[in-house]
């Protein structure tokens, strides 16, 4: 069981590092154990090169049926927590850096303080992650629109959003007047990983809803250095509202088509519905819901 364990570690990973890292092992050490697990079943399971590791078509149908019984033997070992007179245990959740930041961040410093036995583990990333494939308990992303078997629950308001630009980037630039003028500037874009798209902006124009992509000179695949750049002029940076306060008041930054901009949908914690929830996590999600009377 524990040579199993470790290949589908790996053939999950894609890499004996990562795994090696999770498991607490020497790469030697798991290469090690993959191999004898190879040679006693008479079958290669993993196709190594010097840059990647990936199962083969055997080793890809032991991970198919092997891997959902070990993830349920971990939930179900999990799940004992709720018999220690304290709640227990590692709740994982997959964010977007914004989220992490203004929702869960925040959440956590009572959770966490009345619960010293519970660990919070936040991932941030863009990608529109499987939870259950990636062992994540629950994810966050804008809206309630989530895939089947999964449950969402609000955990923020809309959010306000605001096309920002510095006073030295509209020395060079007039300032747009509407939506339209938005081809002759430059934006800072932000790099989607799912759909491997730049994020479009949201906008309104003749009363309906538009989606504009940006050409620009930078591409990130986070805000923090979106706004970096929008303060040092780059171009026009599409950010949080929440984000850019001090700047907007400081007048490093500059408000443009705010009448045109409309509030993004709040966030929306989303995690699968057939899964018997630990106290930790039941915990969890009453920290992080979205309660209208309590402004975050």
């Amino acid at each position: 069981m524990a040579d199993l364990t470790a290949f589908v570690v790996v053939a999950e990973a894609r890499s004996f590092t990562r795994a090696a890292g999770k498991l607490g092992l020497s790469q030697s050490a798991l290469s090690q154990i993959v191999r004898r697990l190879e040679e006693r079943l008479g079958v290669r399971l993993l196709a190594r090169t010097t840059r990647s590791v990936a199962p083969t078509e055997a080793g890809q149908r032991l991970v198919d049926q092997l891997a959902p019984m070990l993830h349920e033997l971990d939930q179900s070992i999990a799940d004992l927590s709720e018999f220690r007179d304290k709640p227990a245990g590692t709740i994982r959740i997959t964010s977007v850096e914004h989220a992490a930041k203004t929702v869960l961040n925040p959440a956590m410093s009572a959770l966490l303080k009345s619960n010293p036995d519970i660990t919070v583990e936040i991932t941030v990333d863009y990608g529109l992650a499987d939870v259950v494939s990636d062992r994540f308990d629950a994810g966050v992303r804008l809206g309630e629109h989530v895939a089947r078997d999964m449950i969402a629950m609000r955990i923020s308001a809309d959010i306000p959003m605001c096309i920002v630009g510095s006073p030295e980037y509209f020395e060079s630039h007039p300032a747009p007047k509407s939506p339209r003028d938005l081809a002759r500037h430059r934006g800072i874009n932000l790099r989607l990983p799912s759909s491997e798209t730049l994020n479009a902006w949201r906008l309104m124009q003749d009363g309906e809803e538009i989606r504009v992509r940006m050409d620009g000179p930078l591409v990130f695949n986070t805000i923090d250095l979106i706004l970096d750049a929008t303060l040092d002029g780059v171009g026009l940076g599409y950010l949080p509202e929440d984000q850019v306060t001090n700047a907007l008041s400081s007048g490093k930054l500059i408000k443009v088509l705010d009448d045109a901009v409309p509030p993004l949908p709040g966030y929306h914690l989303y995690y699968p519905s057939r899964r018997h929830h630990s106290p930790a996590f039941k915990l969890f999600l009453d920290a992080v819901r979205y309660r209208p009377s309590i402004p975050r």
